[in-house]
């Protein structure tokens, strides 16, 4: 029974990703609730009989105080006891049944299932997103929204179909039971609706934004302790350890106020409440026994309308918690919507195509880009790479080597110009299918806090494990991944690195790194400092690896270490987002230009501004 509930809706259903999502709240979550439809409806019907029933048994408990007045114990039972058995059997069969309904689809069917939903399709969302949009916020704070915003929805939907239609349902049957016994017992009620619901009206107001606000604060801690945790080591390094603790108090001093503020409003709602529900109980039943006193009422009908206001002053509190834990919820959804409903602005093109990959050609036409800025980045740049060419890329830091790198990558649209490789434009190609082209090895190579296996393979998840050993061996790494083992006892390739690789050298993440790379064996291969983390000894052995890898390769190689580039067909030198030289290492240093200035400086050490040597 449990698992046909469960399986009622596939949270993993497949659908139409939205690019740019609803930025208001209700169409919003009515997105991500299509797939509920039916489900929604039958719980909201199911939630409406049970509150029928409810008003009906209490409705009966009048006709049964009447008739156990009426007549001796035998008399009432030979003209009642088939009704009597009736209504027990009414209460135990049809009265469970609706109830086990409700309570299997709320629990089982959408508390699971509904969250479930919202936390995949948010991820899949927010990894659609650019790098770019990732480097302007917390990654911690990404994560909080994701995580908090399900549950948050999953609150919203169970509120609205336990709490919110039973109560709408109970109470408009509560005044049709009080109408029927006499109408003047509906003028106490309605002096006890009114002002409820501009309680609740007021409070609903206030509760959203300050839920909102405090949900925003929450985030912020989560964004700054992420934050030092993820840097532990700068923080160590550099002794700041009462710095990084003032940083998160004041985050988490800010999501103490925003709470106080939220519980405020929670206290003046029950001190409130408790005085309207005062007026509900003294107003109903003291009406109803003034009626019996005038002959107008029978007990039966002062026993209803007692146990109503009494049932009514129990539910009073928890209808308004619910309301307000309902918008309090509906704000953490609004403050999760600020990371899940931001539109994905790098896309692919309606009619983009897999990259046809013939031999590696890269073109480079007018290229411009400043990151929205007016200097910066890259300034009306054109360049030639022919397929298989090694060329490499000198400049000093800022002069837009890797923004050229980032755009060939299509990490960023271009603001204008073209990159094409073997003749197609890159925008008009899928995204994965330009990355799949292109392996790089990156001078800050952060690794999956996973095992090494599934770091290396995922250069190419389909390589055997031969193959993937292979390609460690060739990047120096196998030997020293033998002897690795972590805290739970994994060892070998089975050990994980922890979080962006810290349990390993800056070295042995290189290496790793590259053996990735290799595995991957793309056609066009891109390396930013890819040595730069080696010790001489291994950077020597490394280097013959890396020509093996070039052969039959297109290649783009950034270097402020000009002796491992002197070897490469080209070398372009670039300054303030031009090419100011572009020719071999011994054409370049004939020409006695910048590139010869900075292999004169070097003398085997590295570019820094200005040309200066860094040592």
């Amino acid at each position: 029974m449990f698992r046909w509930f469960e399986g009622l809706v596939d949270p993993y259903v497949p659908y139409k990703e939205n690019d740019t999502p609803p930025k208001r709240l209700y169409p919003f979550l009515r997105a991500y609730a299509e797939p509920f439809k039916k489900v929604f409806w039958v719980t909201g019907i199911s939630a409406i009989i049970i509150a029928m029933i409810e008003i009906w048994l209490l409705s009966y408990l009048g006709r049964l105080v009447d008739i156990l007045g009426g007549g001796t114990p035998a008399q009432v039972w030979a003209e009642s006891g088939g009704e009597f058995l009736l209504v027990a059997f009414l209460i135990l069969t049809i009265r469970p049944a609706f109830h086990m309904l409700q309570i299997l689809l709320l629990n089982n069917t959408i508390l699971p299932n509904f969250g479930t939903l919202v936390r995949w399709r948010a991820h899949r969302h927010v990894l659609r997103q650019s790098v770019g949009w990732f480097e302007d916020d917390f990654a911690g704070r990404i994560a909080n929204r994701i995580m908090q915003t399900p549950p948050a929805a999953g609150s919203v939907v169970f509120q609205l179909f336990d709490a919110l239609t039973f109560a709408v349902a109970y109470i408009i049957g509560a005044a049709v039971l009080l109408g029927q016994a006499d109408l003047r017992l509906l003028l106490p009620l309605m002096l006890w609706l009114v002002p409820y619901l501009f309680l609740l009206h007021w409070v609903i107001r206030r509760i959203t934004p300050a839920s909102e606000a405090a949900s925003n604060a929450r985030s912020a801690v989560t964004g700054r302790v992420v934050d030092s945790y993820t840097n532990i080591h700068a923080v160590k390094m550099f002794a700041h350890h009462d710095r990084e603790i003032d940083y998160a108090k004041e985050a988490i001093e800010e999501a103490r106020r925003t709470f106080q503020i939220e519980m405020r409003l929670y206290t003046l709602m029950d001190a409130g409440l408790m005085l309207l529900n005062g007026v509900l109980v003294v107003g109903v039943v003291g009406w109803s026994i003034w009626l019996w006193m005038q002959g107008m009422a029978s007990v039966g009908v002062v026993a209803v309308a007692t146990s109503l206001a009494l049932r009514l002053n129990s539910m009073s509190g928890w209808i308004i918690w619910a309301m307000t834990d309902f918008f309090r919820e509906l704000g953490v959804v609004k403050e999760g919507m600020l990371t899940i409903a931001q539109p994905v602005t790098l896309v692919d093109q309606p009619d983009a195509k897999v990259l046809d990959i013939r031999a590696g050609a890269v073109e480079v036409r007018n290229l411009s880009h400043h990151y929205g800025k007016k200097t910066g980045g890259l300034d009306h740049v054109n360049l030639s790479i022919a397929a298989g060419e090694k060329v490499g890329l000198v400049g000093q830091s800022g002069a837009g080597k890797s923004t050229l790198v980032k755009l060939l990558l299509r990490f960023y649209d271009v603001e204008q110009g073209q990159i094409l490789i073997d003749g197609q434009d890159i925008k008009s190609a899928t995204q994965d299918s330009l990355r799949s082209a292109i392996g790089m090895v990156q001078q800050d190579s952060a690794l999956l806090h996973r095992s090494v296996r599934e770091n290396i393979l995922y250069g190419n998840p389909a390589a055997t494990e031969e193959a993937m050993i292979t390609a460690a061996q060739k990047a120096e790494a196998h030997d020293f991944i033998l002897g690795l083992q972590d805290n739970e006892g994994n060892t070998g390739y089975d050990a994980r690195v922890g979080e962006r690789g810290v349990k390993l050298s800056g070295g042995q993440r290189q290496r790793i790194s590259l053996a990735r790379v290799i595995l991957k064996d793309a056609p066009i291969l891109l390396l930013d400092e890819a040595t730069s983390a080696l010790d001489s000894e291994v950077e020597a052995a490394i280097q013959q690896t890396l020509y093996g890898m070039m052969e039959g390769k297109t290649v783009i190689a950034i270097a402020h270490r000009l002796s491992t580039i002197a070897q490469m067909d080209r070398i372009i030198v670039m300054d303030q987002g031009r090419i100011i030289e572009d020719g071999t290492h011994d054409a370049l240093l004939a020409a006695n230009g910048q590139y010869a200035r900075f292999w004169a400086r070097q003398s085997g050490g590295f570019l820094g501004r200005g040309g200066q040597e860094i040592k």
